[in-house]
C-alpha cells in the first residue's frame, strides 16, 4: 500500500513536471513571433506608399541613416538618391579639381556591383524594397560607361527603374532609352513646373524603356490643373509618382492638405483602378520648428493612409 502511494505520488509529480515543461516550451516557442517587432509595411489597401530619400536631406544621410529613417517612418519602399549609395560603394569624394569628373567616371566604369547588392540586402532584410535609384550619372556629360554603370547598379539595388530630370535635348532621351534597353531596365523622367500634358510624348515615343516619374505637386504648380486626367491617360507608362502638395500658379510647397494638389483623389484613383506603380512621399515643405524630416514624413504617411482607408 505504501509502495503504491509512493508510485502514485511519483507519477503525479512527473506528470506535473511534464505539463510544466510543455507549457514552458510552448511559451518559449511562441514568445518570439508574438512579441517580435513587426517589419515595415506601407502598402495600404493595394497602394504602395514609398519615400524618396531626398526627403531626409536635412539630416545625416548615410545608407545606415536612411535605412533607420525608413524603419522609423514604417515605409517599406524607397527611391534612393545616388550619393549615399555611391559613398557606401567607395566612390571618390567630391572635390573642385578639374579632373574630378574624369576620376569619378573611371571609378564608375570599373567598380564592382557587390556593395550595391549589399545595400539591397540591408534594406530587404527589413522588408524594404528599393524600387528606384536617382544617380547623378545620366546626363549628357556622362559617358556611356557611366550610364551603363548606373543602370547596372540600379538593378543590383533591386530597382525596376532609375530616375532622372527630363532632358531638354531629345537626343539624350533617345540615348538613355537605347542604353536602358541594352541593360534591360527602365528610365523614369521627372519634371518640375515645365510639366504639360504632352511634355513626355517625345521620350515615350522614342523607346519602350522610357517612362514617367510623375510629380503631382510640380504638375499642379506648373499647369494650374489636376493631374487626374494625365494619370488616367498615361498610367501604363508611369513608373513611379511623387506625392507633394503645391499651390496653383507656381505656388509654394505646402503641408499636405493645405495646397491645391488633389493628393487624396489621386490615391483614391490608384486604389480604385489598381495601379501598381508606387506613390512616393517627397517632403519639400518647410519643416516646422521643433520637428524634423522623419516626423514630417510620418505625417505624410498618415495622411496617405487616411486617404486610402
Amino acid at each position: 500500500m505504501k509502495q503504491e502511494n509512493v508510485s502514485r505520488r511519483h507519477f503525479i509529480g512527473v506528470g506535473m513536471l511534464a505539463a510544466a515543461g510543455i507549457a514552458l516550451t510552448s511559451k518559449t516557442s511562441f514568445a518570439k513571433p508574438l512579441f517580435a517587432k513587426p517589419k515595415t509595411n506601407s502598402k495600404i489597401n493595394g497602394v504602395q506608399i514609398g519615400v524618396i530619400t531626398y526627403s531626409f536631406r536635412s539630416m545625416p544621410s548615410s545608407i545606415d541613416d536612411l535605412l533607420k529613417y525608413c524603419i522609423e517612418c514604417d515605409i517599406n519602399a524607397v527611391e534612393l538618391m545616388g550619393d549615399a549609395a555611391e559613398a557606401y560603394a567607395g566612390a571618390p569624394k567630391r572635390d573642385s579639381s578639374a579632373d574630378y569628373a574624369a576620376t569619378l567616371a573611371t571609378w564608375r566604369e570599373s567598380t564592382l556591383m557587390d556593395p550595391f547588392v549589399a545595400i539591397r540586402k540591408m534594406f530587404n532584410d527589413q522588408n524594404i524594397d528599393i524600387y528606384a535609384w536617382k544617380p547623378n550619372a545620366l546626363n549628357a556629360k556622362n559617358t556611356d560607361g557611366e550610364i551603363t554603370y548606373a543602370f547596372n547598379a540600379g538593378k543590383a539595388l533591386g530597382c525596376t527603374h532609375v530616375t532622372v530630370e527630363l532632358p531638354e535635348d531629345p537626343l539624350q532621351t533617345q540615348r538613355l532609352g537605347d542604353l536602358a534597353e541594352k541593360a534591360g531596365t527602365m528610365v523614369g523622367y521627372h519634371a518640375h513646373t515645365q510639366a504639360t500634358p504632352t511634355l513626355w510624348d517625345i521620350a515615350l515615343g522614342q523607346s519602350e524603356h522610357n517612362g514617367i516619374n510623375l510629380d503631382i505637386g510640380h504638375y499642379v504648380a506648373g499647369t494650374s490643373s489636376s493631374p487626374i486626367d494625365f494619370i488616367k491617360k498615361n498610367h501604363k507608362r508611369i513608373l513611379s509618382m511623387h506625392l507633394k502638395d503645391r499651390k496653383f500658379k507656381n505656388g509654394p510647397n505646402m503641408p499636405w492638405g493645405q495646397g491645391d494638389t488633389p493628393i487624396k483623389q489621386v490615391l483614391a484613383l490608384m486604389k480604385s483602378e489598381g495601379y501598381k506603380f508606387p506613390a512616393t512621399i517627397e517632403q519639400e515643405y518647410d519643416i516646422p520648428a521643433g520637428s524634423d524630416a522623419v516626423k514630417e514624413v510620418i505625417k505624410c504617411r498618415e495622411y496617405a493612409a487616411a486617404a486610402l482607408a
